[in-house]
């Protein structure tokens, strides 16, 4: 019998070997991968503390130290890590999915520059 991809979860956390996150804040709308993790992992999601505060099931390949959100961000929502506002979705984005600067824009680090800048034209 061929077990759906969430069965498949249960049994690796059952196991132990359900893959690991860590929120940094209760607010945090994303945690942080302790594991490079690919669609259908199972994350345990652990606090600070090392409690276990949440689980879900990877959409999107996330690589080790990148975030993922812990719960949908819709469209023009605060993206928030250690408890700061660190950047604007730019589109939705669900649960489960990897974080970054194709889906949010960051308060911190400058968007790309468009050729003609690099190129030393500007528009």
């Amino acid at each position: 019998m061929n077990k759906t991809g969430q069965e498949k979860s249960r049994t690796k956390e059952i196991e132990g070997e359900a893959k690991k996150a860590i929120i940094m804040a209760v607010a945090d709308s994303v945690a942080i991968a302790l594991d490079d993790l690919v669609p259908g992992d199972g994350v345990r999601i652990r606090s600070l503390l090392q409690e276990i505060v949440g689980e879900l099931e990877v959409s999107d390949s996330v690589p080790y130290g990148h975030k993922l959100s812990v719960k949908l961000i819709a469209k023009g929502d605060e993206v928030i890590k250690n408890g700061e506002v660190i950047g604007i979705a730019s589109q939705s984005i669900s649960k489960g999915e990897h974080v970054h600067i194709h889906n949010i824009v960051s308060l911190y680090v400058p968007p790309p520059r468009t050729k003609a800048l690099k190129a030393g034209r500007e528009s």
